[in-house]
């Protein structure tokens, strides 16, 4: 007896559309219908699985975020070196930097949902959820370092919040096209801070191993 094809996961399937078309148009101009078309799906079939269009926008963004973390964490678990696994997460984290990831899109859905949360509390709940997500993963790999006597003695969740806040700050510059903060020059600037902060050397070569914009 043959294999039976999987059945496609509508839900799944409804979170790329609107991840597509929330960043290609931005939330304020996405119909319903407009996610609809582009999934192949009917706008009641939307409205089955999301309440709203918030909603939708903030289960495109976990959705998003999970699948860059489990791609971080398989990547990492090749990693052996803790400096080596803060840069390939700051090079992860970089939009446009690694185009065939698709970061560039969960970074405009970020910039969707920090806009909304300022007025709703729920969606401001979420972001919080998210984001403490993102300290936490930094502040993981720096532990990592300090325990194995890469990195001195430091409080990681300081240096995480810090870290993290300039890599959001400058996210938002490459992904509105600011033509003084390329990727490249974001990935060089994250690196030379976070050696820095963090305390360990870093070489001109690996401040260019980037790939660049």
């Amino acid at each position: 007896m043959g294999a039976q094809r999987q059945k496609p996961d509508r839900h799944q399937e409804i979170l790329d559309a609107a991840a597509q078309v929330i960043t290609d148009r931005g939330l304020a101009e996405t119909r319903i219908s407009d996610i609809a078309e582009r999934a192949g799906v009917s706008p009641g079939l939307i409205l089955y699985y999301f309440e709203s269009k918030d909603r939708l926008l903030s289960e495109a963004l976990s959705f998003a975020n999970d699948q860059f973390y489990l791609r971080l964490s398989r990547e990492v678990r090749r990693i052996p070196s803790a400096k080596e696994q803060l840069m390939r997460l700051i090079d992860l984290s970089v939009p446009g930097l690694l185009p065939e990831y698709g970061r560039l899109d969960e970074w405009a859905l970020w910039i969707e949902v920090w806009t909304r949360a300022l007025h709703n509390e729920k969606m401001a709940r979420d972001r919080e959820t998210l984001d403490k997500r993102w300290r936490d993963s930094i502040a993981d790999i720096i532990r990592t370092g300090q325990k194995n006597g890469e990195f001195p003695e430091g409080d990681a969740d300081e240096l995480a919040l810090r870290i993290g806040a300039l890599i959001d700050g400058l996210a938002i510059q490459v992904v509105m096209n600011d033509s003084e903060v390329t990727p490249h020059r974001m990935r060089q600037t994250v690196l030379e801070m976070a050696a820095k902060e963090i305390g360990f050397e870093v070489s001109r070569q690996e401040l260019g191993a980037g790939a660049k914009s």
